[in-house]
């Protein structure tokens, strides 16, 4: 273990470097095909983009390159296993569950989690019990369940099969899940969670702690949301006596592509040595870029920089003291060529690199400049988006009850008091606002005509003013 820094990247580049001919698939023969000559922005990845050669290990058997990479991965981690994702976090969350739970079992799930983790309990047809996430009265948006949920919920459900957790939320914010995943391991209940946002936690000190750290037992990270690793790279990392490993592989051997990604698969690689070396060299550097940049963006009139008492220093989210919404602040920092990660009705999100930047100071003066002309007012806050208010939501019907339902399109304005048959779905940052199964109330007719009167985009949901719900 560790004879190799890059051990899946330095085979593939070594596999490139013998020029072999290839009688095999991918279709564009290591790139070799004219047309892809002729798009030189994929011809060199194209070299390493092969499939399971001989010397080259298989992702769903590993025994050589691969296996060394993954547990390199784990020793990073501080984990017992770790494993590589190609098809996002998403092919993460749902293994894990399809792994812990069954049919009809009861779990407890954090109500603001991301749509794969409903995919996931749809699928597998078990009984939620989604628990409110107290909100940041600031940013208006769900952050972490509390401890005093939490503990509720396991005295009411003892019979339990799993408590899923989202740590942190998108925007960087999170809690201390200790006390919570210490109260669910004392019934011995494994805590899932999904830290999509907190690949990098694991450096340690200033970045929040890891769930691994606070003793979760699965733990699923999306490479690429903070790490130098491809879209759609991702680890899931397994970290306790209460889960088994097989059954974890065998559900990742179903939802995993049979044809994983060698790119993706190799910016793993990539990114867990680019974790490694932030772990040598310190954060100093880092922390120093990051703070700068946050202090000079608070010199800016027109924007308010948030604070939260756990944040993510990569992750800063501002909201304009000016007349503009997050949607139009947003719109007028793209046509500044400055992308973000997203706008919501009052904030915008920024990710910034782990590595310091030389031109940032350019960026902080393009935004100064592109706000100047707004005059700065005094605004009143919209109200939030999170429609749950009750501390627990229990669904009406079972996922089972609600298959042998007929379904009907009404208007939304009209659908007070009826089951949804579709999901509302702001996207990003991807948290449904009126879950499939779920009663819809006026407070979520409310905040859709809010999220859609402020320049929200909804995803899969076809025609903003109706909505499928179940005949009872």
């Amino acid at each position: 273990m560790g004879k190799r820094k890059l051990p899946l990247y330095e085979e593939l580049v070594a596999f490139a470097k013998r020029k072999p001919y290839s009688f095999h698939v991918p279709g564009h023969k290591n790139g070799k095909i004219n047309i892809m000559k002729r798009n030189v922005h994929y011809y060199n990845i194209l070299k390493i983009d092969v499939t399971e050669l001989t010397g080259l290990d298989d992702l769903h058997d590993p025994s050589s390159c691969i296996e060394e990479a993954q547990k390199l991965t784990a020793i990073v981690y501080d984990v017992q296993n770790s494993y590589f994702l190609v098809n996002g976090s998403t092919v993460g969350n749902l293994a894990m569950v399809l792994a812990v739970c069954e049919e009809d079992d009861v779990v407890l799930v954090q109500r603001n989690c991301h749509k794969s983790i409903m995919n996931a309990l749809q699928l597998v047809g078990v009984k939620p019990i989604f628990l409110s996430a107290d909100i940041d009265e600031q940013a208006q948006v769900p952050v972490g369940v509390s401890y005093e949920i939490v503990q509720a919920a396991l005295q009411r459900y003892p019979q339990a099969k799993a408590l899923i957790l989202t740590h942190p939320n998108y925007y960087g914010m999170s809690i201390n899940l200790e006390p919570i995943i210490e109260a669910a391991h004392a019934q011995n209940i494994p805590v899932l969670v999904d830290e999509a946002h907190g690949a990098h936690f694991c450096i340690g000190d200033p970045f929040p702690r890891s769930a691994l750290a606070y003793g979760a037992d699965i733990v699923v990270h999306s490479a690429h949301k903070t790490l130098p690793a491809m879209t759609m790279g991702a680890y899931l990392h397994i970290n306790s006596s209460l889960i088994d490993s097989s059954k974890v592989e065998n559900c990742l051997s179903m939802l995993q592509s049979s044809s994983p990604s060698y790119p993706i698969m190799a910016s793993l690689d990539i990114a867990r040595a680019f974790l490694e070396e932030l772990k040598e060299i310190g954060t100093e550097e880092v922390f120093s870029f990051l703070y700068n940049f946050r202090t000079d963006l608070c010199s800016i009139p027109q924007i308010q920089v948030l604070e939260h008492a756990r944040q993510d220093w990569i992750k800063i989210t501002i909201q304009s003291r000016c007349s503009l919404s997050g949607y139009e602040l947003q719109q007028v920092l793209e046509r500044e060529g400055i992308y973000t990660e997203l706008a919501d009705p009052l904030n915008v999100l920024l990710v910034l690199p782990l590595e310091v930047q030389d031109d940032y100071k350019i960026i902080i003066n393009k935004i100064k400049i592109a706000l100047e002309s707004y005059p700065i007012l005094t605004k009143s806050k919209i109200a939030s988006s999170d429609a749950s208010k009750a501390n627990l939501t229990i669904f009406p019907y079972s996922y089972k009850e609600l298959k042998k339902m007929r379904k009907e399109t009404i208007l939304l304005k009209e659908a007070q008091g009826r089951i949804a048959a579709e999901q509302i779905l702001p996207y990003p940052p991807g948290i449904p606002l009126i879950m499939n199964g779920e009663r819809i109330t006026k407070e979520h007719i409310k905040s859709f005509n809010t999220l859609k009167s402020s320049g929200a985009r909804f995803q899969g949901f076809s025609d903003e003013e109706r909505i499928e719900v179940y005949i009872v």
